[in-house]
């Protein structure tokens, strides 16, 4: 398989006919074998219904459909368990991603691991541009990564890249960083942007504050993960360091004859001593457990379409799988 094509979709009835269209034309003319993923994130507007009916035409495509939605990265997540492609392109289900640059990702994966599609020109209101442009800004002073659109759901990955990459919370917006940290090649090529033809947009506020903790996240883990106590360390021995200078000041006035007894200052101290031991241990521990479990969350899957039995095995957890047990076809 030389390509597999993942997309989250959410509610994107109508997008879906013409992207498989547009897919299909797009690989087609570069006479490769791919397959598309679809994973459906709990639409309720009949999404499901139309992959079904696609199956018969595009034999090629693969489906699950989440019990509930989880979000773009969880989406990504469960559709990177199931690409055998060589190479791996990502984008969005609502025809604002062209799948002609399908082209241009694989010519520009031939020099680096992963590419990151720029949409240079926009077509998007105002209320979404802005902020993009802000967090992108920020993200790239703050990562030192020179990437101008984080958060553009049209990329390519080599497979290796895909494996090595663990996607939860909003984590898809910066794959670019989580790439980078781990000393994979990121590139970053112009790609073409449409307006949205069907249903409306799900981005909101709210996404700006999710990225903006997502990003503390990604500090961290980049960072300090394999040294925590660099990060804790230094609050707990700033917290420890004002305790103990305090202390000694409290000390000092005792030994000149000053009256001590009852003063704030002195509870003030003694907390700021514990606190700054305990925050290095709490902190690293509270972290530590945070990763570990991003690491082994599953999503609940209702049904599938198109999966073999490796690939509905890679949907199983310890306990059992979370597809049913007669497949969609």
């Amino acid at each position: 398989m030389d390509i597999s094509v993942v997309v989250p979709a959410y509610n994107e009835r109508d997008s879906l006919p013409e992207l498989m269209k547009q897919i299909h034309a797009a690989v087609t003319d570069l006479n490769l074998t791919y397959e598309v993923i679809v994973v459906d994130d709990g639409s309720n507007d009949g999404t499901f219904e139309v992959l079904k009916s696609l199956r018969s035409e595009y034999p090629t495509l693969r489906a699950i459909r989440f019990r509930r939605n989880y979000g773009k990265s969880p989406a990504l997540s469960e559709g990177f368990k199931l690409v055998k492609g060589k190479f791996v392109i990502t984008m969005d289900a609502d025809l604002q991603d062209d799948p002609r640059e399908i082209k241009n990702l694989l010519a520009k994966l031939e020099e680096v691991d992963m590419v990151s599609g720029w949409k240079k020109v926009r077509h998007d209101p105002i209320s979404k541009t802005f902020p993009s442009k802000i967090f992108n800004f920020v993200t790239s002073k703050i990562t030192g990564i020179n990437i101008h659109d984080f958060n553009c759901g049209l990329k390519g990955y080599r497979k290796e890249v895909i494996d090595s990459l663990n996607v939860y919370g909003e984590m898809h917006r910066f794959l670019p960083v989580l790439a980078n940290w781990q000393g994979f090649r990121v590139g970053e090529i112009v790609v073409q942007h449409h307006a949205r033809k069907f249903g409306k947009s799900k981005y909101g506020f709210a996404r700006i504050f999710n990225g903006l903790f997502d990003l503390m996240t990604v500090i961290f883990l980049t960072r300090f993960r394999t040294s925590p106590l660099h990060v804790f360390g230094m609050v707990g021995l700033a917290s420890f360091s004002s305790g103990f200078l305090i202390e000694l000041y409290i000390t000092a006035q005792k030994l000149m004859g000053i009256p001590i007894k009852q003063r704030p200052l002195f509870f003030l101290g003694i907390l700021l001593l514990i606190v700054g031991v305990q925050f290095v241990g709490f902190g690293l521990v509270a972290e530590m457990i945070s990763a570990h479990q991003a690491e082994n969350v599953r999503y609940s899957i209702r049904e599938h379409i198109g999966l073999d039995r490796d690939q509905q095995l890679a949907t199983e957890t310890e306990k059992g799988p979370h597809i049913g047990d007669i497949p969609v076809d």
